[in-house]
């Protein structure tokens, strides 16, 4: 597609004739805690893979699915339950739902279904429950289908593993202070869980954390009459954090050992591969197909040295530094090495060392064979790979930076081939083969597509689904995306703008930007309504005009582009977002003495910025979850963008937004979660403190019991309320 048509297509208005039959909407219509909500999404389908079979879930059976859209089904939840009630002693077993069925095995008709209180492998051919097995004690958990065998943590804070119904216990020390298979470091660094069986499934790797000189913060559950103390672990920038070790659970020796990393108190030095600077962070934890051998990266303090090491999984003796990369700012690893299936000596290393995150072939020696992809667009997925083709399936934004498509690479020679050619946002789900591919896609004016794209020999895509659009007979408004350049006069920054469905050019409205900023996300994209949040349609129904400008330091841009924002967060966004501002300035129809600002968490933090380094622009701003003063956020995440207060003093003393207390003008509300455990309410209550001492005075809102951000039906509560100070302040 020529530059030319892409820029048509990202200045196209999406606007629907308005009738006076239209219903206008509300927010349990347009939140995700409002009761009408669900009725108002594009038609999905829930579909998952037995083999190279596409299998359809629905809440009641589960059965195959074909390229036209036929369905067989192959089970009920009606039949399983029954035979489960008549094969158990009588005791009633209820299975709930399909919807979560999964097939673990492509060469048998079993499908895993379970309730929280037990699982089963069900036989849908011989219509027999082949296995059970009992998870009601279990909190956090990971099952191995090759042995199935289930590692899991109880109440008692310890770790067990379950083979069939012979359970062992793995640790004793488990507590509040000693956390077990969990997610370590802040969920940071792609960091989602704690417990990873090996493909054999006869070892089981598993974090240990221990806390115990991490500092409390005081959260409290306000609730029972008498409040009670509920203490979080909270390791704030530039303070004590916490120790990570790997353990690893031998199925067949009932033995665990370490992994003698620089944390361990069994580490020893390698001659020529010694740490500058002691690691403290471990992650994307990888075993060899063979389940011999453990990868992990390993990152120091300072996030800007980090690098690939093997363990011996038998011994947990290191093995060999295998790949280093440095920054004079940060290096932050997110994924996992990946082995080629056809090629244990082969993997995949994800990296933006060139500044785009592609994708490296390397052997085991730690030798780079080829890059395999590269340019100014961000790898953003692997969802697999080929054999037959011997390729990598992966989701990039190749084709625009608001655009998400998926690809092939061939791993021989690099050659990249599109799977897909309609514009929007895809996402894939490939057979475990990779031979077949379902694409979920949406676009500016598609709520929803589904097609199942064959792969081999080469792309061939069925039409599985197109949804109607959901909104149809609601008053909608027009939905316009655009582009301007950054502060820096060259760099190119996308926008979504949101007017009201009867919007007269001739008039004057008040507007409100809508901010995030930060890193790691993204406002506007080419999806449906170029990605708008539902509020802005509530707020465009209520006469206003919504704005949004993604800024640099958000994501899928490159490093550059989210690095400069190093040691000043909300200094270069700020800058950004003023240029959005100023090209608002240039529309006859934006009333700029009626100008708002909101956002949440970052884009809380951005909002108090903005209205305090502005304080003659911004009339009015509601900050959710804020960040006040960097120094009281979390270590890995707030030492990565900020350093240490201790390194960085000039730059935190910058952001801090203590200081400006005194430059509030305009009508300012704060909302947190009061037992927000992710930006603490520490931060609001001492910004609150410095505008009573300095005589500004900003209004403030606590939701008891929430945590960042709202749950269910607070979260219609939440928006009515931002809502209608907008409306008491700006209109």
């Amino acid at each position: 597609m020529t530059t030319k048509i892409k820029t048509l297509l990202l200045l196209l208005t999406l606007a629907m004739p308005m009738t006076a039959q239209e219903k206008l909407f509300t927010l349990e219509d347009l939140n995700f805690g409002g009761t009408n909500y669900r009725n108002l999404l594009p038609r999905n389908l829930w579909l998952t893979w037995w083999g190279d079979q596409l299998m359809y879930q629905d809440a009641e059976e589960g059965g195959t699915i074909d390229n036209k859209g036929r369905r067989k089904p192959l089970f009920t939840l009606d039949g399983i339950n029954q035979l489960m009630t008549a094969t158990t002693d009588k005791e009633k077993r209820v299975i709930h739902s399909a919807m979560n069925a999964t097939y673990p095995y492509a060469d048998k008709p079993l499908v895993l279904l379970g309730n929280g209180k037990f699982q089963i492998l069900y036989n849908f051919k011989q219509q027999t429950i082949e296995w059970v097995q009992t998870t009601e004690m279990a909190t956090t958990q990971e099952w191995s289908p090759a042995s199935r065998a289930l590692a899991y943590k109880q109440a008692d804070q310890q770790l067990y593993v379950r083979q069939d119904e012979q359970e062992v216990k793995l640790t004793t020390d488990g507590s509040r202070q000693i956390v077990y298979g969990e997610a370590v470091h802040r969920n940071e660094f792609g960091i989602d869980k704690g417990l990873f069986w090996s493909p054999d499934g006869q070892r089981l790797a598993f974090y240990r954390m221990d806390q115990s000189m991490v500092a409390d913060y005081p959260q409290v559950d306000i609730f029972p009459r008498e409040a009670s103390y509920e203490p979080d672990k909270y390791p704030m920038a530039g303070m004590t954090s916490h120790t990570v070790t790997i353990g690893v659970y031998d199925l067949n020796s009932h033995r665990t050992v370490y992994l003698k990393t620089p944390q361990s108190k069994d580490y020893q030095a390698v001659e020529g591969s010694s740490f500058d600077n002691l690691p403290v962070y471990f992650t994307n934890i990888a075993f060899s197909p063979d389940g011999k051998t453990i990868y992990l990266q390993e990152l120091n303090r300072a996030q800007n040295d980090c690098r690939l090491v093997s363990y011996d999984a038998t011994t947990g003796d290191r093995i060999a530094e295998l790949y280093r990369e440095t920054s004079d700012k940060y290096v932050e690893p997110l994924h996992p090495i990946q082995f080629l299936p056809w090629d244990d000596t082969k993997f995949i290393l994800q990296s933006q060392r060139d500044g785009y995150n592609h994708l490296y072939l390397y052997n085991i020696k730690g030798e780079c064979i080829r890059q395999l992809t590269k340019g100014e667009w961000v790898v953003q997925e692997v969802m697999g790979f080929n054999a037959k083709q011997k390729t990598v399936i992966f989701a990039a934004n190749k084709y625009h930076p608001l655009h998400r498509w998926l690809y092939s690479v061939a791993t021989d020679n690099g050659k990249i081939t599109e799977l897909v050619t309609a514009d929007g946002v895809h996402y894939g789900q490939l057979s475990p083969s990779g031979n077949r591919l379902v694409d979920k896609y949406s676009a500016p004016t598609k709520p929803r597509n589904i097609d199942v794209i064959s792969l081999h020999p080469s792309p061939v895509t069925h039409h599985l689904l197109e949804a109607a659009d959901p909104w149809t007979g609601y008053q909608q408004p027009l939905f316009e995306c655009g582009s301007i350049k950054a502060a820096d006069g060259k760099t190119d920054l996308y926008y979504r703008m949101v007017k009201p469905a009867d919007f007269d050019p001739d008039k004057k409205y008040p507007t409100v930007v809508y901010v995030y900023g930060g890193p790691h996300a993204h406002n506007v994209n080419a999806s449906w309504h170029w990605a708008s949040r539902s509020w802005e349609t509530y707020m465009a129904q209520k006469g206003y005009i919504v704005f949004i400008l993604d800024n640099r330091g958000s994501e899928n841009r490159g490093r550059d582009f989210e690095q400069a924002t190093f040691h000043q967060l909300g200094q270069v966004e700020m800058l950004d977002q003023m240029a959005g501002v100023d090209y608002l300035r240039t529309l006859p129809y934006v009333d700029m003495q009626r100008l708002g600002v909101h956002g949440w968490s970052f884009g809380g933090f951005m909002t108090i910025s903005l209205m305090l380094n502005y304080p003659d622009v911004f009339k009015v701003g509601v900050a959710g979850g804020p960040v006040i003063d960097w120094k009281w956020y979390e270590v890995m995440y707030g030492e990565r963008y900020m350093g240490t207060p201790q390194t960085n003093p000039d730059g935190y003393a910058k952001t801090s937004l203590i200081g400006k207390a005194g430059q509030l003008k305009g009508r300012l509300q704060i909302i947190t979660g009061y037992n927000d455990a992710t930006v603490v309410p520490q931060h609001c209550l001492s910004f609150i403190d410095a505008c009573v001492k300095a005589g500004t005075q900003p209004d403030f809102f606590a939701y008891p019991g929430e945590e960042h951000n709202m749950r269910g039906h607070a979260s219609v509560h939440l928006h009515e309320r931002i809502t209608r100070y907008f409306d008491d302040y700006l209109k």
